[in-house]
């Protein structure tokens, strides 16, 4: 859940942005919605002198992740001379911002340019104090919001709570370049980062420890498919399990999708048999209970693009270079339904909170509302004029009409694609008309265990792959906002209790504000979350990495 009190923006860095975008001829710094304007507020991005590309050139895809208070340490602390957590962190500011007893502070960023900021600025959670050259009262424990995306070689860490366009960190690797990323909101300690590499290789470390680390290279991290001992194949998307206690999943371009616990470590057998048939789904478990990955999906043949589970994490979904959707069952290991595009690819793909819905697209320009009760294609948005490379729902907006009622009438949603324009939908449920149709002797719409939506079970068999649906036979709607947004193809979108963030494929992070956050100023100098915002738990703290024209 987004934390408010770390989540407040600074009032000036909406000129900023202002000033950033004026370089942009054409792109304007707001846009307006039924419920007023959202305004650009600030931008991140990679340090603008530093662009590696010596493995090729990738997609920005964006995570956000919220780091709560550190817990409680069970020991008594340790001497100042020692390198424990507390003294190296303060160490490693000391290093970072260096002695001065003066009110400003130069620090090298990220792109090795000396830069200097004020005394009493906060660079993530480090605090320095302009009235003693002793870093003694710093205070981290990297609780806050962080931004962490992928650029080139590298990964980038942004703190969202300040304007800053500079990251706070960066990680470099050697041998390949990272493609995608996630991060375990409710992981209770150790790992909850996951990161993917072009090369196939995995990582799984403590962002916490990384924002103590003054280098610029991993630490404390576990590697899996080392050398590719588990596949060759380049990683495209990767998910943490909800409520699977340091479970993740590993999609790849070979159609693979292999299931890791973090408890273990990636060394021992990693072999599975022979897939017979490349065209079928099939599970394949480890043969020993220390063996990670400890089970292999094959989806698809062709790559998968995207995969996001449910807010349950009863369901998986997952889209693909064959132009399907899919929907598993994830604790049964079952395929569930799914469908085809209108057309190509599907690139991107996301989850109502209430599991009712999915949102899907890809290169047929075109965004699909899928229904889990109906097990098809209720909706197609067309407004892009390219393909659409990010979706999401927004989990935060209320419809106007929905207060009191305790069931969802209307949803909201955004798309991004690379035509750089970002549309905001809504979605009526007045507005899906489903065909009636007669039910089939003994059915009726049942409830699965463990599961949110409903289904006819014996409507359509269970694994059912249904093809494109015909133009006439899907209601079209058109979006509530079209708003060009960056200069550059977009990658994906993101919605958080304050803001609506955009990111290119370029590494261009931009944050509109929501009308509904005042503009006015408290006594810190800070802007106010209006209350009219309501706090919802985070849907996805992900935006979907996809493959985009070259």
């Amino acid at each position: 859940m987004i934390n408010t009190a770390n989540g407040m923006m600074s009032s000036t860095a909406s000129s900023s942005a202002a000033n950033n975008n004026a370089q942009s001829p054409g792109l304007k710094t707001y846009f307006k919605t039924p419920e007023g304007r959202y305004k650009l507020q600030y931008e991140k991005a990679h340090p603008s002198g530093l662009l590696h590309y010596p493995h090729g050139k990738t997609v920005t895809q964006v995570t956000l992740a919220h780091l709560k208070d550190k817990p409680a340490p069970t020991t008594p602390t340790a001497p100042s001379s020692s390198f424990s957590t507390s003294s190296g962190v303060r160490s490693a500011a000391a290093r970072l911002l260096g002695a001065s007893n003066g009110s400003r502070l130069s620090f090298v960023g990220g792109n090795g340019v000396s830069k200097s900021v004020s005394a009493s600025s906060r660079v993530g959670s480090l605090v320095a104090s302009s009235s003693s050259n002793s870093t003694s009262t710093s205070n981290f424990d990297g609780k806050g919001s962080y931004l962490i995306f992928n650029v080139g070689d590298a990964i980038y860490i942004s703190d969202l709570n300040t304007q800053d366009k500079d990251p706070i960190k960066s990680i470099h690797f050697s041998n390949s370049n990272p493609v995608c990323h996630a991060f375990d909101q409710d992981a209770k300690d150790g790992h909850d980062l996951v990161i993917g590499l072009n090369s196939g290789d995995v990582y799984s470390v403590s962002l916490r420890q990384q924002l103590q680390d003054v280098g610029k290279k991993l630490v404390g991290a576990q590697h899996y498919n080392k050398d590719g001992s588990v596949s060759i194949s380049r990683c495209t998307s990767v998910a943490w399990v909800p409520g699977g206690d340091g479970s993740f999943v590993v999609a790849h371009a070979d159609g693979n999708l292999y299931v890791y616990e973090k408890s273990k470590d990636g060394a021992g057998d990693t072999s599975f048999p022979v897939i017979k048939d490349q065209a079928q789904f099939s599970v394949a478990h480890a043969r020993y209970s220390k063996s990670n990955p400890i089970a292999r999906w094959h989806i698809c043949l062709g790559s998968i693009n995207s995969i996001a589970f449910s807010t349950d994490g009863a369901y998986l979904a997952t889209v693909g270079r064959d132009g399907y959707l899919r929907v598993f069952d994830y604790l049964k290991e079952q395929l569930i339904c799914g469908g085809k595009s209108y057309y190509g690819a599907q690139l991107c793909c996301a989850w109502s909170m209430d599991g009712k819905y999915i949102l899907a697209g890809g290169e047929d320009d075109l965004v699909q509302v899928w229904s889990m009760e109906d097990r098809k294609v209720v909706a197609w948005g067309e407004g892009h004029n390219s393909w659409v490379s990010g979706v999401a729902f927004d989990s935060y907006w209320s419809s106007p009409n929905s207060e009191g009622i305790g069931e969802t009438v209307m949803y909201r949603f955004g798309s991004v694609g690379q035509d750089t324009q970002l549309l905001l939908w809504d979605l009526e449920m007045d507005e899906i008309v489903v065909p009636l149709r007669r039910c089939p002797p003994g059915g009726s719409p049942t409830y699965s265990t463990g599961s949110q939506s409903s289904h006819w079970d014996n409507a359509l068999p269970v694994g059912t792959l249904q093809p494109a649906p015909s133009m006439r036979d899907v209601l079209k709607i058109s979006p509530l906002v079209a708003h060009r947004v960056h200069t550059e193809p977009l990658s994906g979108v993101l919605f958080t209790q304050e803001s609506v963030l955009t990111v290119c494929r370029e590494g261009n992070i931009k944050i509109w504000m929501r009308p509904g956050v005042s503009e006015s100023q408290s006594s810190n100098g800070e802007t106010v979350l209006s209350p009219s915002l309501k706090e919802k738990p985070l849907l996805s703290s992900k935006v979907a990495s996809t493959n985009l024209k070259q």
